[in-house]
């Protein structure tokens, strides 16, 4: 088996934090661009710049938007001439740009493996904090305001069936409640306890490969435990620990179905001698190789 992923990595970084309650995550990519986790060995990452929210709009969720559209074009791009797109945020909200775009360039179903501490399954009507990072599933499943569901295209960018989410353990009852009506898969972590990590992993994958044209993963560093790995936004107790979620995500090396992959809500200001810096890049190089 090859140690290393056929197509050249871009590093998409999303400098925003506009989506949550603590905008730290705004300063995570630019510290982990410097630290320079991402770079060496066999899974060589190459950073393309820094996106970051414009000025000038009338409301935070119209420069969440935006910022969307910019994200999803890059990814389109990065996908159309080969390249593997890695974004790295910022808060979660960037979802909505990355998986909009990944849609856009297949044209067709896509799966989605939502690696998260929380379901992100809201919409404004549902929030009690009202922050969109929150609400990048629900969006993208063609669910709250229509400014956030329409990146890139009017039409829902997931099929319930083609998503699962693994690790969710902290969440509202309207988010449940939408992600229960949709039949979306979700292994929260007294299932994942029961299976072990990798077995999780592995129905996720199943998941976001059947009746699809290709998957993406999107990993919360929240859904690591904060124990061990402090630096996220949004930290929930008795999560996974990095060392299983390491041995989980080589089940993804040189998987062509796998298309891009995003990694968010790096929290410079709460992390601790940068173990959840270093923490990002060894989940990097677990699906990657190297």
């Amino acid at each position: 088996m090859n140690t290393h992923h056929p197509r050249p990595v871009k590093v998409i970084g999303v400098a925003s934090g506009l989506g949550a309650q603590d905008p730290g995550t705004a300063d995570g990519p630019r510290l982990l661009r410097e630290l320079k986790v991402f770079q060496g060995g066999a899974a060589h990452a190459t950073w393309e710049g820094m996106l970051r929210p414009a000025s000038g709009h009338t409301s935070p969720v119209e420069a969440i938007s935006e910022l969307c559209s910019r994200i999803a074009h890059r990814v389109e791009s990065d996908l159309a001439t080969g390249k593997f797109p890695l974004v790295i945020g910022g808060d979660h909200s960037c979802a909505i740009g990355t998986w909009s775009g990944a849609r856009q360039w297949l044209g067709a179903p896509l799966g989605l493996i939502w690696v998260d501490a929380h379901m992100d399954s809201h919409t404004f009507a549902t929030s009690p904090s009202r922050a969109v990072h929150g609400m990048p599933l629900a969006a993208l499943l063609g669910y709250g305001e229509p400014v956030l569901t329409s990146v890139e295209s009017s039409f829902p960018k997931l099929r319930p069936e083609h998503v699962c989410l693994l690790g969710v353990r902290s969440y509202e009852e309207g988010e449940a409640a939408l992600l229960k009506k949709l039949g979306v898969r979700v292994i929260g972590m007294d299932e994942v306890r029961r299976l072990g990590v990798p077995a999780a992993m592995a129905a996720a994958m199943a998941v976001a490969r059947n009746g699809t044209a290709g998957y993406g993963v999107s990993i919360d560093l929240d859904v690591l435990d904060p124990g061990e790995e402090p630096g996220v936004g949004s930290p929930a107790p008795n999560g996974i620990y990095c060392s299983e979620l390491e041995q989980a995500l080589r089940q993804l090396r040189d998987d062509p179905a796998m298309l891009a992959m995003e990694i968010v809500e790096y929290n410079p200001h709460r992390d601790r001698d940068h173990l959840t810096a270093n923490a990002a890049g060894a989940l990097f190089r677990a699906a990657m190789g190297g």
